[in-house]
């Protein structure tokens, strides 16, 4: 039997992992790290240094594997079909790498960035390999990238009794600012999409890159007034580092 451990790691720092995911990741036999490839194997090389640090005192530490993750084809027009044929996938690799390693079955752990709720797909990736396979799970929570946000700028996420909307830079640039709510927060957006504001003089922007991690970098103000610093600063951060993992706080001012 298979024993499936999706371990919320936080955004890349030891020190955001609770002692409960600790104690997870030392009772594993084996730990699956995903190599995204060229460019982002920085992603693989953090969670190898989180596992060598948390892991460096267990009598028998687990054994820690490497995988290639599948990449999404771009031939398939749909979006939702292109994504649901690369979860596909992935698990099909998921079960032949355990399958290698752990015949017989066992504890196997992996390490989900952030939190394993929030605008990640690990566990919707299980539950396809729970249907084909015997198999238990067990999901442990994580700091979110949301938390190291507000944490580094020392903004409250909402305000008195408001509501906050949590969405994707796509449905920002496609439909706009949402009806109803004041404060949003703005993830996967690979196209700056605040770009597509009518009136950014009447928006604060809290805006962070590599949020919780050593090289965190942080730019506030009113969306007029920084958006080309934004920009700028992104750009040459994703030159310098291959990729890019980045999150805003958007707020009106009226």
């Amino acid at each position: 039997m298979l024993h499936l451990s999706l371990i919320g790691i936080g955004t890349g720092n030891p020190k955001h992992l609770t002692l409960q995911a600790v104690e997870a990741l030392g009772a594993q036999d084996l730990i699956l790290i995903p190599n995204k490839g060229a460019g982002k194997d920085d992603l693989a090389g953090l969670r190898q240094a989180i596992c060598a640090e948390v892991l460096a005192g267990v009598a028998q530490p687990p054994k820690i594997v490497e995988f290639d993750l599948p990449v999404r084809d771009p031939a398939t027009a749909d979006y939702r079909q292109r994504v649901d044929d690369w979860h596909d996938a992935i698990a099909e690799v998921w079960q032949a790498t355990m399958a290698a390693h752990l015949p017989k079955g066992g504890r196997v752990g992996f390490l989900v960035w952030g939190d394993p709720s929030l605008y990640d797909s690990t566990m919707r990736i299980a539950e396809r390999l729970r249907a084909r396979v015997g198999m238990q799970m067990q999901v442990i929570p994580g700091i979110t990238s949301i938390q190291a946000l507000t944490a580094a700028h020392g903004v409250p996420l909402n305000g008195i009794g408001a509501p906050v909307q949590i969405t994707t830079g796509r449905r920002l640039r496609d439909h706009g600012w949402p009806e109803g709510c004041d404060t949003l927060v703005i993830m996967l957006d690979g196209d700056c999409s605040f770009q597509s504001l009518e009136v950014p003089e009447e928006v604060m922007i809290h805006w962070s890159a590599y949020a919780g991690m050593e090289n965190e970098i942080n730019i506030a103000g009113r969306l007029s007034e920084v958006q080309a610093e934004i920009l700028a600063t992104r750009a040459s951060a994703r030159a310098d580092h291959g990729w890019i993992m980045d999150i805003y706080l958007l707020k009106r001012l009226t």
